[in-house]
């Protein structure tokens, strides 16, 4: 029997979470593994508000609780003051992973010259991969069709769940692995 995967799906807006506007971000992590994930997967969505206690312990709770491989989040990776992901992920991480903060602000610059603003990062905590990306559902497309073909591949080193991609994606893996 196959296994369902369990992916945390976390925005961090304090507008979104207090119901003063719609979530987009959400749902667009949502459509864009849909697309590309062929494996049988559960969403564990959260909206909260940006507290870097709260993401903190969301991210906690999707971890070690939920047992999420992958937790991607949304929000919360800008200058201003109340954008505080990057550090609650810190916060809750034993390994940082800067690679993937680079390679997303890459490739956001070359549709953007403001992308050198965000602050977005990924991390390990146990077996599950935390990556955090930009609130716009344009960007997060992008953003996340630049690292997925990295992703399946650390979270079999981390070991989580073995994630195959489709719609257009490859996981690159290593012969053997």
């Amino acid at each position: 029997m196959t296994k369902t995967v369990r992916i945390g799906i976390v925005t961090v807006s304090d507008r979104a979470s207090a119901g003063i506007y719609e979530d987009r971000g959400g749902p667009a992590i949502h459509d864009y593994f849909t697309k590309h994930l062929s494996n049988i997967w559960q969403p564990v969505a959260r909206v909260i508000a940006d507290e870097i206690e709260l993401v903190a312990r969301t991210l906690r709770e999707l971890a070690d609780d939920e047992q999420c491989c992958l937790i991607v989040t949304t929000g919360g990776t800008g200058p201003a003051l109340r954008d505080i992901t990057p550090q609650a992920t810190e916060l809750v991480c034993e390994k940082m992973m800067p690679g993937f903060g680079e390679l997303m602000r890459a490739t956001s610059l070359k549709v953007v010259p403001t992308a050198i603003l965000s602050r977005q990062t990924a991390g390990i905590r146990g077996s599950s991969l935390i990556i955090n990306l930009p609130g716009k559902p344009s960007s997060i497309a992008e953003c996340l069709d630049a690292v997925m073909p990295a992703v399946p591949y650390c979270v079999d080193l981390i070991g989580g769940a073995r994630l195959e991609l489709t719609g257009g994606l490859t996981a690159f893996r290593p012969k053997g692995a």
